[in-house]
């Protein structure tokens, strides 16, 4: 009598697994890219080890900039090949990228020439929000609903910028649509004219330096703003996201709002856990680097951050992942920018650092348990966003989605461990304890030991719903 096959392509055993709600131990076996058993002595034609690390759930960042337009003559640094090399180097299995209507064009040729740019390039699973820079008659009353229908239920508007700052007006109109398709809008809230008005002051005073940057974007900005981009909310009776929120004031609006049973949610970043205002006062242009907004503000502001993430007032932790090379003309360093703050490219990386930051100063340093760093980094963004219980999560039916992490690896925090396409990490000298040794996606390892393992191409679009 001949021995039965094994019953999974992949099976990973002898790990402790975390989801949101549990810890637990037991094997782990994946067949056909997904999880289709949680028990003991399972069997699999291979298997991978994991004895004395965590498993978890890959990353999922529901914030990053890949190859998006950015300004005459500036290039963003990243493409969906590079993005996504470095976001599963560091534990993530599906990114979310904005896809930006640029003025003159329609939303569905935006749609499409950015599926041609990330066709063929991915490493992980990508899903697309929308960026609405245009909200004519058309958008709102056609395009917008059908794309919705279409899987692209989540979308961002600005209340700064030059060219894409929303007005009031525009932005109720926007969320009357959302709520029409019970879709999910993202706001940047910050004042366009408290920023503008001081922005003018400062360049009048020859306060040109990258540091006032931070000046020119007080605290007061995006408390106001994310105060009145949640009453919109509150008229229209929509959900409302409020992106990279980096100060206690801004947070205060939301937790307030939540009290009141409002639907609004909150996002916050590495940035504003360790970085500070005083990042940007490098020699020389070197404070670009951490040019970024809202700007870093203070250890204060950091410890509200904190507090957001392990009360649940935010229920995301993204990167904000928008990478601009610093030594570069196209980049930081572009002609204009070395004239004013007001022209430097405004982002940073972040999106392979990402989960190690918060892993090491929040799960080993016990600001945050293994449950809320799962929930903040992957399961809260499928809940969100629409792709649970698909991805976020290790259960039956689950895509297998997976990060091995050791606990007590350590790692100096560097530019190249990251791979992305800048040429600089923010983050760089950081000592960090904990780190993604293992990034599966859909059954396949993508990322092991600090070395790209997967394909290029095999990462998918996934069409949402919410």
């Amino acid at each position: 009598m001949s021995e039965r096959p094994p019953a999974f392509d992949l099976v990973v055993r002898n790990g402790r697994i975390a989801t949101a709600a549990d810890v637990f131990a037991c094997d782990i076996g994946i067949r056909d890219g997904r999880i289709a058993a949680l028990g003991e002595g399972l069997a699999g034609r291979e298997e991978i080890d994991a004895t004395g690390k965590w498993v978890l759930p890959g990353g999922i960042d529901s914030h990053v900039h890949i190859s998006q337009p950015s300004g005459e003559g500036i290039v963003m640094a990243d493409d969906f090949a590079s993005a996504t090399r470095s976001a599963a180097l560091g534990g993530n299995t599906t990114v979310l990228p904005f896809c930006m209507q640029e003025s003159g064009t329609t939303l569905r040729s935006a749609v499409s020439a950015y599926h041609a740019k990330a066709e063929g390039e991915c490493y992980v699973d990508v899903s697309f929000h929308l960026i609405i820079t245009d909200p004519s008659e058309s958008v709102l009353g056609q395009e917008l609903p059908a794309l919705v229908a279409d899987g692209y239920p989540s979308f961002k508007v600005f209340m700064t910028y030059e060219g894409l700052a929303l007005t009031d007006r525009q932005i109720l109109e926007v969320m009357e649509v959302a709520r029409q398709t019970r879709a999910l809008v993202m706001v940047h809230a910050e004042n366009y004219d408290i920023i503008r008005f001081l922005t003018d002051r400062l360049e009048q005073d020859g306060r040109t330096a990258p540091r006032y940057h931070a000046a020119s974007r007080p605290i007061i900005a995006e408390r106001e703003a994310t105060s009145r981009a949640i009453s919109l909310a509150e008229l229209s009776d929509v959900p409302l996201m409020v992106v990279h929120v980096s100060n206690r004031e801004a947070m205060e609006e939301i937790r307030r709002a939540q009290a009141k049973g409002l639907k609004i949610l909150g996002e916050t970043c590495p940035q504003y856990l360790v970085l500070t205002a005083a990042d940007l006062d490098g020699l020389n242009m070197e404070g670009a680097k951490y040019v970024c907004s809202p700007p870093p503000r203070d250890p204060a502001s950091q410890e509200a951050c904190w507090e957001g993430l392990q009360q649940g007032v935010f229920a995301t932790f993204s990167s904000d992942h928008c990478p601009f090379r610093y030594d570069d003309p196209q980049g930081k360093l572009t002609p204009k920018g070395r004239t004013s703050f007001r022209w430097v490219p405004n982002g940073i990386p972040g999106v392979g650092a990402r989960l190690p930051i918060l892993f090491s100063e929040g799960v080993v340093k016990g600001r945050i348990d293994i449950n809320r760093f799962v929930a903040v980094t992957a399961t809260n963004h499928a809940k969100v966003y629409g792709l649970y219980p698909k991805k976020g999560t290790i259960a039956v039916g689950a895509d297998a989605d997976i990060a091995i992490w050791d606990p007590e690896l350590t790692r100096t925090l560097t530019h190249d461990a990251l791979q992305d396409g800048s040429d600089y990490t923010p983050y760089e000298g950081m000592e960090i304890t904990g780190w993604p040794v293992l990034t599966m996606v859909r059954g396949r390892v993508v990322a092991r030991d600090g070395v790209l393992t997967g394909a290029k191409g095999f990462g998918q679009h996934v069409p949402r719903r919410l």
